[in-house]
């Protein structure tokens, strides 16, 4: 499990950065079935694999700061056996997972109450804080006009499209990239997902940056999403993700280069506000 989960996560196709740091928590309970002489070989085991779920994708700060967490848990423990340590390595997963899920529920809460009355939206890429939120605005009443970027190369948009298409309240639009400030005079609002904020800097899907500055421009506020566990002080250094060429071209380039970047980096004064679980943070 833990292989396919490296894996997994190092082709994207989990994208989510708290679905991905959920999916790699729980693969490491397949330590949890192996035997082992000591709780020494148990933890090296356990630091380990964790090590290997963190490089499948350095830009993830929610894969970072919870494998971080569990290791560090369970290391600075107490256990004196075997059984001992796998007791509390269960414990601690199940927590931090909990964790993630109901911060991230959270901050949904928190997008929606922002949506309620915003009437048109443009988002980029698929952050399922964004699509739970749309949800909830529109379970309570609110009808939205939603425009959603294909994020190319890898499309993730058209999947955020259908779903919004199957949501009662939600009239949902397909645009291509290159058009989002094409539309954006028609919008009240551009609200994103987030990978992570560095100090200044938000880390998201690439588009993202140029998406921001031109909201800027057009007088559009633009705000990022998600658990406030992705605004990250100090310890992390975001690794950008750079995806093989064939993403973009099928056939060779002959003569030229292809570059694939899966993020970009936005000033955070490009940003309005931050909305996460514990509020919003205005900039």
């Amino acid at each position: 499990m833990i292989d396919e989960t490296v894996e997994e996560i190092r082709e994207m196709q989990t994208h989510s950065s708290s679905v991905v740091a959920v999916r790699a928590a729980r693969a490491l309970e397949e330590l949890l079935d192996r035997e082992f002489a000591t709780v020494e070989e148990f933890e090296r085991d356990l630091e380990r694999n964790s090590s290997a779920l963190q490089h499948a994708n350095p830009s993830h700060a929610s894969l970072w700061s919870t494998q971080r967490r569990i290791v560090e848990e369970v290391t600075g423990g107490d256990a004196g056996t075997v059984e001992e340590v796998k007791t509390a390595t269960a414990a601690v997963i199940d927590r931090v997972v909990r964790e993630v899920e109901r911060s991230k529920a959270r901050a949904a809460e928190t997008v929606a109450r922002e949506l309620a009355d915003a009437g048109t939206v443009l988002t980029h890429d698929y952050s399922t804080t964004v699509i739970e939120a749309i949800e909830l605005a529109t379970g309570d009443g609110a009808e939205l006009s939603v425009y959603v970027t294909e994020a190319r190369p890898r499309f993730q948009g058209r999947r955020a499209a259908r779903t919004l298409a199957d949501v009662e309240g939600v009239d949902t639009n397909l645009v291509v990239d290159s058009a989002a400030g094409h539309y954006l005079e028609e919008c009240d609002l551009v609200v994103v997902g987030m990978d992570c904020i560095v100090e200044d800097t938000l880390y998201n899907r690439v588009g993202t940056y140029p998406l921001a500055a031109t909201a800027d421009d057009a007088g559009v506020p633009f705000v990022a999403a998600g658990a406030s566990t992705k605004l990250i002080d100090g310890g992390f250094r975001f690794e950008n993700d750079f995806r093989s060429p064939t993403e973009v071209l099928l056939e060779p380039a002959e003569g030229f280069a292809v570059h694939n970047p899966a993020y970009d980096a936005t000033p955070i004064r490009l940003v309005d506000r931050v909305l996460t679980d514990e509020g919003v943070e205005e900039f």
